[in-house]
């Protein structure tokens, strides 16, 4: 017989692994329902966590006190960081994990939480009293109470694989799908539609001709994801990189007829920027091939993940098209490319909390809200754990602002814009990147962490000893002049001009051809301080380097936000009847009544709200 829990997480994805993790380590009883047990959090399309937006995305959850960046550090495979060319704040860490040790991590780390439950079962519908959620019924026809529940169905909900002209219910491939908890859900008023993604053939890799690809190594220094002591990575698999061709285009063009996406079976829209290759070829007609990323699934298997290749085109077209690509002459697969298409409800019905507008302490995350990613998936995971525990004990919202991370560019993008196609993190969707860089992650959002009580104590003294270690490195470089006969060779091997007197070495600093690596070299005084102290690392020295760098940058956008942040907080009356408000446009009553922002800032990136109409509101609430 199951007791009564204070949150029950269903799904075991990665949304759903953080969003129990999150809330058992703060103290509530959770109950995880997953149908499969030994497919917690795994990788069901590519082995590989981060990349441009995602890595920064792994690094806030890993600074709030969450798991992804700590699986990750301990099953990666290889390391780069994205972006390196250009500045600090588009620098991105990517990581090749072994798939099958993520998924093995991260359950072993979920059983060390002692009050942390787990069942394997499929939910069916949601119990609900009085416009609140009690707790859930299983298939198995049990009911389990609760006094919270967090859905993290990802690609489940009444899911449909489609292989050309075959179809078939599942979640995932080997996997069923999840049927009854869409209509549950309808019947109370909510609204969903559907959407489709898509994961390409896996490869035997014994047999591909390596030799005519091209190599891709990982960086010759790796970094990591998680900013306490994880594993350190000392060997690295290469990943490699293969092209389209013309015949292959030829090739796929002529399953088309076949495929479910062209003749209209799947009505769900695919992914803008992770199209399938017969939807490269089609939109891209002019282009006469397309990458191919070569990925290892893991340290001792041949199984190999073709990213780029993704299709729902019938076998015998993928393996016909397979073969015809340079180096893939004898290419065996394990098993072809799918499309699958799910239900999903749009997150404009949802708060910033995560929590519904519908149904009191029901909570949506991961792709059940229309996102695309293990990263976006994890962030919405770990965010409605959190709040669904402080709601339960009369705590004040957990919420994290554009300008704080993002975490909250995504959920607000999510709660105010909607989605009409899967949602995946850019940095150009962020318009404080500057303040928002990987490197800086636990600076921005440990102390939060730690206030909320997920973060512990010993990762926030490690916080407070870097900033302490940043600021001395940072005084040091402002106070420290050299001289010419110096830096001038440096300076002259750097393509800039010579200094003809002293200058410190923060003044010079600030050129762009310069960096502090060089500096530390070329001035005896500044390499003799570093070796003295020993407690300027890697991470202390290139965290003081883009901070003086870019200060000016930085202090400017700190400034716009905050300057933003004072309308941006201003709250909006509950529950408010906007069609009391006449001066405002037809179309802004309709979706402020429908979404009901809390916040000015909120309503002013609501699609139809137009800037005549926040003054209207402004005017409203007295300013």
């Amino acid at each position: 017989m199951l007791g009564k829990y204070d949150i029950i997480v269903v799904g075991g994805g990665h949304a759903g692994a953080e969003a129990a993790a999150a809330a058992a380590n703060l103290g509530s009883n959770v109950l995880l329902i997953t149908m499969n047990l030994t497919a917690i959090a795994e990788m069901s399309c590519n082995p590989a966590m981060g990349g441009v937006a995602k890595g920064q995305i792994v690094r806030e959850i890993d600074a709030l006190g969450g798991y992804s960046g700590i699986i990750t550090d301990k099953t990666m495979i290889q390391f780069r960081m994205l972006n390196k060319s250009k500045g600090p704040a588009m620098w991105s860490p990517r990581a090749q994990s072994d798939r099958w040790l993520f998924s093995k991590e991260w359950r072993l780390e979920l059983e060390k939480i002692p009050n942390l439950d787990f069942r394997e079962d499929m939910v069916i519908r949601i119990l609900t009293k009085d416009g609140r959620v009690i707790g859930v019924e299983t298939s198995m026809g049990l009911e389990i109470f609760a006094g919270a529940v967090i859905l993290t169905n990802g690609t489940f909900l009444n899911g449909i694989i489609y292989v050309g002209e075959k179809s078939f219910g599942g979640g995932r491939i080997g996997d069923k799908p999840s049927v009854g908890l869409t209509e549950n859900l309808n019947s109370m008023g909510f609204e969903s539609a559907r959407l489709k993604t898509g994961t390409p053939v896996r490869i035997d890799g014994r047999s591909i001709d390596y030799s005519r690809l091209e190599e891709q190594k990982g960086d010759q220094v790796p970094g990591k994801f998680s900013f306490i002591d994880t594993p350190k990575l000392e060997n690295q698999k290469s990943c490699w990189v293969a092209y389209t061709n013309k015949k292959v285009h030829d090739l796929l063009r002529t399953g088309f007829d076949r495929s479910p996406m062209f003749i209209g079976r799947i009505k769900g829209t695919g992914p803008r920027y992770c199209p399938s290759i017969e939807d490269k070829i089609d939109r891209f007609s002019h282009k006469d091939r397309h990458q191919l990323f070569v990925e290892p699934e893991g340290w001792d298997t041949v199984e190999v993940y073709l990213n780029g290749f993704s299709s729902s085109l019938p076998e015998d077209i993928q393996c016909k098209a397979l073969v015809l690509i340079e180096g893939f002459e004898n290419a065996r697969i394990f098993r072809p490319g799918y499309a699958i298409e799910y239900d999903y409800f749009p997150p404009t019905q949802l708060k910033y909390t995560m929590e519904t507008r519908l149904v009191e302490h029901l909570y949506f995350a991961g792709q059940i809200n229309g996102t695309t990613g293990y990263e976006e998936a994890a962030a919405q995971g770990i965010m409605a754990g959190i709040n669904a525990n402080r709601k339960l004990n009369g705590l004040s919202d957990f919420i994290l602002s554009r300008s704080d991370a993002y975490i909250g560019v995504l959920i607000d993008d999510l709660i105010t814009k909607g989605v009409d196609e899967p949602y995946r993190m850019f940095t150009s969707r962020a318009e404080y990147r500057i303040l928002l860089r990987q490197d800086n992650a636990d600076l921005r959002l440990t102390p939060k962490g730690y206030e909320i009580g997920l973060a512990s104590k010993e990762r926030m003294m490690r916080v407070e000893d870097k900033r302490n270690r940043i600021d001395r490195l940072i005084e040091f470089i402002k106070k420290k002049s050299t001289l010419p006969e110096e830096i001038n060779k440096y300076l002259t091997d750097r393509g800039t001009d010579k200094i003809k007197e002293k200058q410190k070495i923060s003044n010079i600093l600030l050129r762009p051809q310069v960096e502090i690596g060089g500096l530390i070299e070329a001035i005896p005084g500044f390499n003799e301080f570093l070796r003295k102290r020993n407690e300027f690392d890697k991470e202390v020295i290139e965290e003081a380097e883009i901070q003086l760098k870019y200060d000016r940058y930085i202090s400017k956008e700190r400034e716009v936000a905050n300057k933003l942040s004072k309308m941006e907080d201003l709250k909006l009356p509950e529950n408010f009847d906007y069609h009391k408000l006449p001066a405002l446009s037809y179309e802004a009553r309709e979706k402020l009544n429908r979404l009901q922002p809390n916040t000015i800032g909120h309503a002013s990136r609501i699609s139809g709200v137009s800037p005549a109409d926040i003054s209207v509101l402004l005017v409203y609430l007295g300013r």
